[in-house]
């Protein structure tokens, strides 16, 4: 495993990557590379009272968040995986068994390999996970500057906070 799960029961909200990132991997933390923007994003959007560093990783789930990735047995870019390397039955028993309120894909290849499409639109997404509604992000990887659009996250908050 590459990086254990942040997971407990009932938390508002679970992020999910698809791999965790060679710097991450490296650095034993959640979003360790330099230029993911994902702390920066959820303290933005009102979802933690400061940016978090990447080593803080496991004080998410005082505020309800938890983090996971779909791939748990390598490391590194997307391009590098292959179908193998996704266990998709073990992930959704994972959600079931925990819960959370939304399960928020952290870019869209990892919506994909679950839903077994080839597109997928940011966004809320038709198919729940027992109660869990699924919902996919644009990137906070470097690699997806192109793609950033920092709705889709603030969309997200606005439901996590309206919770409460």
């Amino acid at each position: 495993m590459m990086l254990p799960d942040l997971l407990k029961k009932d938390l508002m909200v679970v992020f999910c990557g698809t791999a965790v990132g060679a710097k991450s991997a490296e650095a034993a933390a959640y979003y360790a590379g330099p230029g993911n923007k994902f702390w920066r994003i959820l303290w933005e959007i009102g979802l933690t009272p400061r940016i978090l560093a990447s080593s803080e990783d496991f004080k998410l789930l005082e505020f309800g968040i938890g983090l996971t990735d779909l791939v748990k047995t390598k490391a590194g870019s997307d391009a590098g995986l292959t179908k193998m390397d996704f266990g998709l039955s073990d992930f959704e028993s994972k959600i079931l068994r925990y819960s959370p309120r939304f399960l928020a894909f952290n870019g869209k290849r990892a919506a994909q390999e679950l839903l077994g499409r080839k597109k997928v639109s940011f966004g809320p997404i038709q198919k729940r996970i027992g109660e869990t509604r699924l919902l996919t992000l644009p990137s906070t990887s470097s690699a997806a500057n192109r793609y950033w659009d920092q709705k889709y996250w603030q969309e997200l908050a606005n439901k996590f906070k309206s919770a409460f």
